[in-house]
């Protein structure tokens, strides 16, 4: 599966090519911007492409309104572009994901799987964690003919805890996470929404979903 990088700065190109080649992904570059990128790559076999906004003769979102008109590659945006006004213009562009740098590279990576993954015939739409179902389209949580609806914020906290099953999460790296994804929680909202999502957990016969580890944090 091979992922072309759009990259003008050296050092982050072959920092995502590392990264990509250490968990068996082919990797693609683009190192030339004299000449017309979306010409360039239009006949080179891809699977996903991480494109960044500002290189030197023209700028991402155009790059990725012209590849989406000539082909249906997923995108996602790796840029240090950081307002909410230029992740819109990211999506309306046609870009797939977006992430800011510098990036945390297990949620790059892990943008880069679902991203890959939705492209599949059968779309990707729900997670399933110990008979508990997040689904990903509708933001709803069901355990067997059970199910309750969560908010955005409630939402985000289980996606994340469902990317590490078993692993323990602690406070400080899910608002780390949430910060990173445009979801400025602090630590009081923090805890109202996780207790929230422990009772909407209880409705559907789930009251132990979420652990509470002594000194360390969380894990489901």
């Amino acid at each position: 599966m091979a992922i072309l990088i759009i990259e003008d700065d050296e050092r982050i190109r072959s920092e995502l090519k590392e990264l990509l080649e250490t968990h068996s992904y082919k990797v693609l570059l683009v190192d030339d911007f004299t000449k017309d990128i979306v010409k360039e790559i239009k006949n080179i076999d891809k699977s996903l492409i991480l494109l960044d906004v500002n290189l030197p003769n023209d700028n991402g979102y155009d790059i990725c309104r012209k590849i989406k008109k000539e082909e249906n590659v997923p995108i996602i945006f790796v840029t240090s572009m950081t307002s909410d006004e230029d992740e819109l213009k990211s999506l309306l562009s046609g870009g797939d994901d977006y992430i800011t740098k510098p990036y945390n590279k297990d949620i790059l990576l892990e943008k880069i799987k679902r991203t890959l993954k939705m492209q599949d015939p059968i779309r990707y739409k729900e997670i399933k964690v110990k008979d508990v179902t997040l689904d990903l389209h509708l933001s709803i949580i069901k355990n067997g003919d059970k199910q309750t609806e969560l908010t955005r914020n409630e939402f985000h906290i289980l996606y994340y805890f469902f990317l590490n099953p078993d692993k323990i999460v602690s406070k400080e790296e899910l608002l780390d996470y949430l910060w990173n994804e445009k979801y400025y929680l602090d630590d009081n909202i923090l805890n109202v929404n996780l207790n929230r999502l422990r009772k909407k957990l209880e409705e559907i016969d789930k009251p132990n979903f979420i652990q509470n580890i002594r000194g360390k944090g969380y894990k489901i």
